[in-house]
């Protein structure tokens, strides 16, 4: 049975793992917008230096830094602020609920990255390694 105890418990080890597992899925909406992998023939041409060229590298350089779980508040703080300009630039306009603009992906990794601004890294994390040698 679980109780609030043994919940607390483990809340670091879920929270590293929703971290590692957040940091993946993101990380893949770069490397397919810079590096073509996987391919989307949506950003065939994608010119780096554009809105969605800035995006892949935020997506990129951030997915990684939130994957390892290094500087973690801030880059979360920065990427959940680009999923909800994400949301309002490109999803917004097709209608007001996010199942009918299809902004859900956007929506959930705007809250996800806020809440691992104040949680934090969690286990796993070089975050966790940094603040032990420092302490």
């Amino acid at each position: 049975m679980l109780n609030s105890q043994s919940c607390a418990k483990w809340t670091p080890y879920v929270l590293g793992l929703l971290r590692i597992i957040t940091g993946f899925l993101f990380l893949q909406h770069g490397t397919s917008k810079l590096l073509g992998v996987p391919y989307n023939a949506m950003f065939d041409g994608l010119q780096l230096m554009s809105l969605m060229g800035l995006a892949g590298i935020l997506e990129l350089v951030g997915g990684t830094l939130i994957l390892v779980g290094l500087f973690t508040r801030p880059v979360a703080f920065i990427l959940s602020g680009q999923m909800a300009v994400a949301y309002f630039m490109a999803h917004a306009p097709g209608g007001f609920l996010p199942i009918t603009n299809h902004g859900e992906l956007a929506v959930m990794f705007s809250f996800v990255f806020l809440y691992f601004v104040f949680a934090g890294a969690g286990k796993f994390s070089l975050d966790s390694v940094w603040c032990k040698k420092s302490a």
